[in-house]
């Protein structure tokens, strides 16, 4: 835990290193930012988050740049974010404006949101069915081979050859898949993932090939997600230098892996998530931070709103837009699925189960 002022320390380097993209002297902490304490009292300061681990310095003679955990910190403690009114008001107008098929409010959502946090925007669709567990059975084959038949709903059945990492006889794999069917039943992936349960490995391990096989089929018929603003992100003075990591999220958007790499398979509630650097599970992101919502209607119909950027990233003002336009298409899905036209833009709505 920060000192009060070892935190407004650390508030200061973000936010001068977001707007500037050059290490923070010691000396611009001082004049910038009058602590009432002398600059030895700083810079032993900055030492200390530098040894916390909340910053570093590239070279021994420059200046501090934040860690993925001096974000992360510095996210933990803005508190509630909000845009201001008038924006909120400006942003309802147009939308109010916008007439004609849902996926123009959709490009208008992602455009807005590139255009106000200078970083790139993705908007997916809203999806109203995902497939639903039903019922599993683990058949043994010879070779320590085990299929496995997994039941969706609509009678679709997919089969998978597994082989486990120590031979498991038939009667404990009934065992297992009676228990798992149980555990899952009428549940989607993202339930199953949320499930707060003791699973021992082996069930783990099934899990995690159930939701395999569950993702991939949730995905095939998922259309592409709307992006705008890469010109905004690779116009960022991490991209100048450094063609890879441009190349890296390009790759992503060209085999259409983008959604699945930056939205995590738990991501179910319609709080705003900020995934910082090399919490983002992908390597190709490791060093962007991504903010996401989800918005829609439970169990009706739901779909991604996020940021994409560098880590250096504006994080109060990404994480009050997305969190507004998630609940602005909140209302409209709520308008286009439930008929509900006296729904308030901007309402906010509980996503969560």
């Amino acid at each position: 835990m920060l000192s009060q002022r070892q935190q407004k320390i650390l508030d200061n380097i973000i936010l001068q290193y977001v707007t500037r993209a050059k290490p923070v002297p010691s000396q611009s902490i001082i004049s910038d930012f009058s602590l009432g304490v002398s600059s030895a009292t700083i810079r032993a300061e900055m030492a200390h988050l530098e040894e916390a681990g909340y910053i570093l310095r590239p070279h021994t003679s420059a200046g501090s740049i934040p860690t993925d955990k001096g974000y992360r910190y510095y996210v933990e403690t803005i508190g509630n974010i909000q845009l201001p009114q008038a924006e909120q008001e400006q942003l309802r107008h147009l939308f109010n404006r916008m007439e004609g098929e849902f996926d123009h409010w959709l490009d208008l959502a992602a455009s807005i949101l590139a255009g106000m946090v200078h970083n790139t925007a993705v908007v997916s669709a809203p999806r109203s069915t995902f497939c639903t567990f039903k019922h599993l059975e683990l058949v043994s084959l010879q070779d320590l081979m085990v299929l496995l038949i997994l039941v969706l709903n609509g009678a679709r059945v997919r089969q998978l050859l597994i082989t486990p990492d120590h031979p498991i006889d038939q009667a404990a794999l009934t065992t297992l898949s009676n228990k798992l069917s149980s555990l899952y039943s009428s549940l989607n992936a993202q339930e199953i993932s949320g499930v707060n349960k003791e699973l021992g490995l082996a069930e783990q391990k099934m899990t995690e090939h159930i939701l395999k096989i569950m993702e991939d089929e949730d995905e095939q018929d998922t259309p592409e997600p709307y992006l705008d603003g890469l010109h905004f992100l690779f116009s960022q003075p991490e991209f100048v230098n450094n063609r890879g990591l441009a190349l890296s999220l390009m790759e992503l958007i060209e085999e259409g892996r983008l959604l699945r790499s930056i939205v995590p398979p738990e991501f179910t509630g319609r709080r705003v998530e900020v995934i910082i650097g090399k919490e983002n599970r992908s390597k190709p992101i490791h060093e962007y931070s991504i903010i996401l919502s989800r918005y829609g209607t439970p169990r009706r119909a739901s779909g991604t709103i996020g940021v994409i950027g560098p880590t250096r990233m504006p994080y109060a003002r990404a994480i009050a837009t997305v969190s507004f336009l998630a609940s602005v298409l909140s209302r409209l899905v709520d308008d286009l699925y439930e008929g509900n036209s006296s729904a308030e833009a901007g309402s906010p709505e509980d996503f969560d189960s």
